[in-house]
């Protein structure tokens, strides 16, 4: 483990990891297929993040989160964004009491759905910015201030925000800043024939079940411990801080990216690569990671910190394409 790191009984390690494999066999129980999107958000959990995932309505979002907050005992709220949603709507507000024994007025914070540990901003492109923003700004500081006063958000706080990417009419894209905040961008695709005929069967009959608790808040808090002390080698952080860098047009050596991309990627990125390489690197049973960690979460970690510039939109070339080049560019030492 990293120095200063947190002493571990390799039962103990043991018992977390094990946390993990039945977190996701009870989520797969409810979730016919997506793979892929469970893992990503699992490790999205795991890190500590907050997830953007993308894709069109139908393809079980909400139930996807859902049986997430009920697998791990977790509180869960979902808000569904709208135009005329507020601030206050997210956050809370000030309300005003009176003591029926002293008749005596005062304001208490009456406390929004955003003091929750896991929420689901539903279609978060739809709200206006000042309201995204009060929304990104609990994500970040994981506290509300409202009239002088700070107010924690319950940990572990989790934000699951979904855009739909075919219906742009009346929305209000997210700001690259903003976006940066998010650890993973997930894309939710459509299921193989095979699943799809499994997912009409089972959610066409009485009886539905739930994902069943196998977690608890303190073992989760735990197992984000140990992802922080999964170990990394000195040359796999600055391989993963190279790719980042190497988002950069004006720093890049790779053809594709000086062609294609606009604007790069943060400082951020880096942090985040790391991060979900480590919880990814747990998730399949390891306490160190490698580089196929890193290569495996550079997509769902960077598609959304990188922009596509005009000509790329014009070839229609693909934000995954330009990051594949990437992979295959950059090495590590």
């Amino acid at each position: 483990m990293a120095d200063g790191a947190i002493a571990w009984s390799e039962n103990e390690i043991g018992a977390l990891t094990a946390k993990v494999k039945a977190l996701k066999a009870s989520m797969s129980r409810v979730i016919i297929g997506q793979e892929n999107v469970i893992d990503s958000l699992i490790i999205c959990l795991l890190a500590g993040g907050h997830a953007l995932v993308e894709g069109v309505p139908g393809l079980g979002k909400t139930l996807l989160v859902k049986s997430l907050s009920q697998a791990t005992d977790l509180d869960f709220h979902r808000v569904q964004f709208t135009p005329d949603l507020m601030p206050s709507d997210i956050v809370g507000t000030e309300i005003l009491e009176e003591d029926h024994a002293t008749r005596k007025r005062e304001f208490r914070f009456q406390k929004g759905p955003v003091f929750t540990q896991v929420l689901l901003a539903d279609e978060i492109n739809r709200a206006p910015p000042k309201t995204q923003s009060a929304l990104l700004e609990a994500m970040q500081e994981r506290s509300v201030t409202f009239a002088g006063q700070t107010h924690k958000l319950p940990k572990p706080f989790f934000v699951l925000a979904t855009q739909n990417p075919i219906e742009q009419a009346g929305t209000y894209p997210l700001p690259e800043a903003q976006l940066d905040r998010f650890l993973l961008r997930i894309d939710v695709v459509y299921p193989s024939e095979e699943e799809e005929i499994a997912m009409v069967a089972a959610t066409t009959h009485a009886g539905l079940k739930d994902a069943e608790p196998v977690m608890d808040v303190a073992t989760l808090l735990r197992l984000q411990q140990l992802v922080r002390d999964i170990e990394i080698g000195d040359h796999l952080v600055t391989y993963a801080t190279r790719l980042v860098r190497a988002t950069r047009p004006s720093l890049t050596t790779v053809p594709a990216v000086r062609k294609h991309i606009g604007w790069g990627a943060g400082p951020r990125a880096g942090q985040a690569l790391v991060l979900a390489s480590k919880a990814r690197a747990l998730m399949q049973g390891r306490l160190a990671v490698t580089r196929d960690d890193i290569a495996e979460m550079l997509l769902a970690v960077l598609a959304h910190r990188v922009l596509r510039n005009f000509e790329a939109e014009a070839d229609g070339v693909a934000i995954a394409d330009i990051l594949q080049a990437l992979r295959e560019h950059i090495r590590p030492e």
